[in-house]
């Protein structure tokens, strides 16, 4: 692919309008211009490239900040070859271009192009992403912004409850579980609940199925002295409680669309074709990674969606960097320090972080790799990324295997 590039473009992406610095094989320029945002800008932006290059697509590379977004995917359907860098490399990278720390966006587009033209390692090669990845990765996203409403929503709705009504909080550690909020629309003051047939509330904890409280007991727990409040006060937080549980319930019926979507759409991932032509077993089978000891739906929806690539080419190195795992070390002269990797995507973070912490429930070896990280003055947050970084290889080693889970299988450590 190196030698048949015969242009190099560096593309500064903006809100409002992009520039693009063209130089050849030995840096010389092109051309260089701006393009407003929009459909015309970028189909002009397109033309310009062949234009001035006057290269075919496929002969010509862009370098860019972003590895996503409507000025990287217009690029890649024109055929040109895509290649994006981190901001804070191209920062450093700036610096051999002036020292007195100018910046504009054409001095950024000729450091993306010239860079790329003699630093093409530092850059990485865009593919194309499949519909059903694209679609996995956004359903995931939603259903991460729903769950947090609803935490929000029933924070709230746990407020207004302390405020005249603490018994109903007091019934169970999640105030948005669905028998709570029916059994507050059934009895939404302590003076209802005086009033309320006990064969009512035996009613609804069976067909909610709740064994943890009967209806003698529950009544009894909401008929215990109740707080006195000034006038007008329980009349204000009933008003404002039916605000917060319409906007609770339908947060929690969008959710279970959204759990819906991600179960179909794992699925489908596993019927993907592999992205590697010499290697067609590259792909990616969900149900081995469900396997494994606190994966879910929401987490194996990350997986699939945040690091579709490296979980493909089963590179857990790549993994761990991505997911935050991975140390950073930083050694001079005496110093030696290792500390947490910081540039990871967050939701990748935040999904190892959920997997490691229920393996650890569930699974010995991860419980016995956690404690021995406890045991020798290590945080939980630094054992927990250290019981991440074991699955990840475990997750790793399985799909090149093609094998489910076996929590009975001792590890080549106890083996050898």
């Amino acid at each position: 692919m190196e030698n048949t590039i015969a242009a190099y473009v560096g593309v500064d992406w903006a809100s409002a309008t992009h520039y693009a610095y063209a130089l050849d094989v030995d840096g010389e320029k092109l051309g260089h211009r701006a393009f407003s945002h929009g459909g015309d800008g970028l189909a002009e932006l397109a033309s310009w490239i062949r234009s001035v290059t006057g290269q075919e697509p496929e002969n010509v590379a862009v370098g860019i900040e972003v590895p996503h977004g409507p000025v990287v995917e217009h690029l890649m359907d024109a055929g040109f070859l895509v290649h994006a860098i981190n901001p804070k490399q191209l920062d450093r990278l700036r610096d051999r271009f002036t020292v007195a720390g100018a910046k504009d966006d054409r001095l950024d587009a000729y450091v993306l192009a010239d860079s790329l033209r003699t630093d093409a390692r530092f850059y990485r090669f865009l593919r194309p992403v499949h519909p059903t990845v694209i679609e996995l990765r956004e359903w995931s996203r939603m259903v991460e912004d729903l769950s947090a409403e609803r935490n929000r929503l029933a924070n709230r709705f746990r407020h207004q409850l302390w405020r005249y009504y603490p018994q109903v909080i007091e019934l169970s550690e999640d105030w948005a579980r669905g028998w709570v909020l029916d059994l507050w629309e059934l009895v939404p003051t302590p003076a209802k609940a005086r009033n309320v047939r006990q064969a009512t509330i035996a009613r609804l904890l069976k067909r909610c199925r709740v064994r943890k409280w009967t209806a003698d007991t529950l009544l009894a727990h909401l008929r215990s002295t109740p707080i006195s409040v000034a006038p007008g006060v329980t009349e204000a937080c009933v008003a404002h409680c039916e605000v917060i549980l319409a906007r609770l319930r339908l947060v929690m019926q969008q959710m279970k669309i959204g759990m819906k979507h991600l179960e179909r759409l794992c699925a489908a991932v596993a019927e993907l074709p592999s992205t590697e032509p010499t290697d067609p077993d590259t792909r990616c089978d969900p149900e081995i990674l469900r396997s494994l000891p606190g994966i879910g739906p929401i987490v194996l929806a990350a997986l699939l969606s945040e690091a579709p690539e490296a979980v493909r080419r089963r590179d857990a190195n790549v993994l761990r960097a991505l997911s935050g795992v991975a140390p950073v070390t930083r050694r001079s002269g005496k110093q030696y320090i290792v500390a947490m990797r910081q540039s990871c995507p967050y939701r990748l973070r935040t999904a190892v972080f959920h997997w490691a912490r229920i393996a650890v429930l569930h699974d010995f070896h991860s419980r016995n790799r956690y404690s021995d990280m406890r045991k020798r003055g290590h945080s939980h947050a630094r054992a927990l990324r250290s019981v991440g970084s074991r699955l990840i290889g475990v997750a790793c080693a399985m799909l090149e295997s093609g094998e489910l889970f076996d929590k009975d299988r001792k590890p080549q450590v106890l083996a050898a």
